[in-house]
């Protein structure tokens, strides 16, 4: 049995749990580490420490939050909260972090730190249950409903193929800052759920994009508005039966994170950390021939950090 073949077996075993050395591919990302005298980076990748922790030291090598951040703007986090499971299952973004992002906002000079997501369990349960609602209001968040369309205002996405116009919550068009903080994994229906896929929780009607080739809605909307910065919690992951997951046994721990401005780096960089190609995601491709990102690594300078 080679190491694939063991990879898959243990994976089909549910025996993955806890055993992030396991994963040899995923470790390529990390394939060697930065020169301590390299700057200008386009893109953090650390992993081996707890997410509060790694933010704080991959925030840093990009300027700290006060390079995105200024005295007196209002920011909008949005995390993933789609789902009424906690934390350990990996169907929502890791609480530790999203508290800790809210905090470096704060310190940054924010006058006002919103979060929400359009969930798809019930909201209330959702929001406690994911422990993020406890985690906002613990660092001078405002968690926010996003479950009514009166909150969503129409807007045209003008670069759009196939979603050309939708309805995007207030939050996102009157902040000054939004910063996207997806989980990644496992998804049914386009193999991964990163960055750009995050982006769905900003709309009030998803089913149009499910309806209507989703891996092109998904690099339209990309279109309409891209975050400021990107933040991918790969601290537990769910490498199966995505985008919920079923038990415990679907998620590895690989106490990873991955930071960038360019969402498509961000998402192709979160998928060879999962396993997979970059151009094997469509959506991915698709933002890529639409120039809406760097899916290409090679091309990009990179600060790889080991705790």
């Amino acid at each position: 049995m080679d190491r694939r073949d063991f990879i898959k077996k243990s994976i089909q075993a549910g025996i993955l749990v806890g055993s992030a050395s396991s994963l040899g591919k995923y470790s390529n990302l990390f394939a060697s580490q930065t020169s301590l005298l390299s700057k200008n980076y386009v893109l953090v990748a650390i992993k081996g420490g707890e997410p509060d922790s790694m933010f704080d030291k991959a925030i840093e090598s990009l300027g700290g939050m006060k390079a995105f951040v200024k005295k007196g703007q209002k920011v909008v986090v949005k995390p993933n909260i789609g789902w009424d499971v906690s934390p350990e299952r990996a169907g929502n973004t890791n609480p530790v972090l999203v508290k800790r992002i809210v905090q470096h906002c704060y310190e940054a000079g924010a006058k006002e730190v919103y979060v929400f997501d359009n969930t798809c369990d019930d909201w209330k349960r959702c929001y406690s249950n994911s422990g993020i609602e406890k985690a906002v209001k613990d660092a001078g968040g405002k968690i926010v409903s996003g479950d009514s369309e009166r909150y969503y205002q129409s807007v045209e996405v003008k670069q759009g193929k196939k979603l050309t116009n939708t309805k995007v919550h207030e939050l996102i068009l009157d902040s000054d800052i939004f910063i996207n903080v997806p989980i990644l994994k496992h998804h049914s229906s386009t193999d991964l759920t990163i960055a750009m896929k995050n982006l769905m929780g900003n709309v009030w009607d998803r089913g149009y994009w499910h309806r209507n080739n989703l891996h092109q809605c998904i690099a339209d909307f990309t279109s309409f508005k891209k975050p400021d910065l990107n933040i991918i919690d790969a601290y537990y992951v769910l490498k199966r039966n995505g985008p919920r997951g079923v038990s415990k046994a679907d998620v590895v721990l690989m106490k990873s994170q991955i930071i960038s401005t360019d969402i498509v780096a961000a998402d192709a960089a979160a998928s060879k950390l999962f396993g997979s190609e970059p151009e094997n995601i469509s959506y991915i491709k698709l933002a890529a021939e639409m120039k809406l990102g760097q899916k290409d690594l090679s091309k990009l300078n990179i600060n790889r950090i080991i705790l």
